[in-house]
């Protein structure tokens, strides 16, 4: 995958991580690696950071909707993460906890709430898979609310909370206004519904062949299967668009 993003960025393409996970870990790793110098999608959309000069430009939530998901979240039992953009808290030890921890890359630590390190940009609770619907009834009105689901991960789904009006659309729009490229000519490649919103604001929303039901549905591209190199044919893709 490496050699194609490399080949790419050697045809004058700009990549950029577009991504609901934090700025910390292999995720920011991968960031570096794709552009060591420009801008990134974290948090689902609610931060935007700069691998080159560290610059974070965030949309952190109000406290009082923090607030009111931790109290849904101890009163149901559901595990419950707060991220800063560079760091994140949870307060359980919960399996579903500690398997997500793994599949970020980062150890588990059971963690207070007060600890977190910048502002809250987004809550996530980790549920079974079952129990998304209720999440998604239960968050406060006023605020964006996306599911995701990760294949290496196939019990649990990841309910996101990001500030009304915030989403990985809006990111994209703000880095590709940076560079000075029309949002027609951008490409975004996705897999879950949290993506979506982004597919459908760019000329070129590309599903990887995992993808969500409604997320194939509504691309205007089909790549392969995440662990059939989709991200290579995707690449490729782009160089003949």
């Amino acid at each position: 995958m490496w050699a194609a993003a490399d080949a790419a960025v050697a045809r004058g393409q700009h990549l950029a991580l577009c991504t609901a996970r934090g700025a910390f870990g292999p995720t920011w790793d991968h960031a570096r690696r794709l552009d060591p110098d420009g801008w990134h999608v974290f948090h689902a959309g609610a931060a935007i950071v700069h691998t080159g000069s560290g610059a974070v430009r965030a949309e952190p939530l109000d406290p009082s909707v923090v607030a009111a998901c931790a109290a849904v979240a101890e009163a149901r039992g559901w595990v419950f993460e707060l991220y800063a953009p560079a760091d994140y808290t949870v307060a359980s030890a919960h399996p579903l906890a500690v398997a997500h921890a793994g599949l970020l890359g980062v150890p588990h630590r059971v963690r207070d709430a007060a600890t977190l390190e910048g502002p809250v940009v987004r809550v996530q609770f980790v549920v079974p898979r079952a129990e998304a619907g209720a999440v998604v009834a239960a968050a406060p009105a006023g605020t964006n609310v996306t599911v995701a689901t990760s294949p290496v991960m196939p019990e649990g789904a990841f309910v996101t909370v990001t500030p009304a009006g915030v989403d990985k659309a809006t990111a994209i729009a703000r880095i590709a206004a940076e560079l000075g490229v029309d949002l027609a000519d951008v490409m975004m490649v996705g897999d879950g519904a949290n993506d979506l919103a982004a597919s459908g604001a760019v000329g070129h929303g590309t599903a990887m062949g995992n993808a969500e039901p409604e997320v194939l549905a509504a691309a205007r591209h089909r790549v392969g299967h995440v662990d059939d190199d989709g991200l290579v044919d995707a690449l490729a893709l782009s160089a003949r668009l």
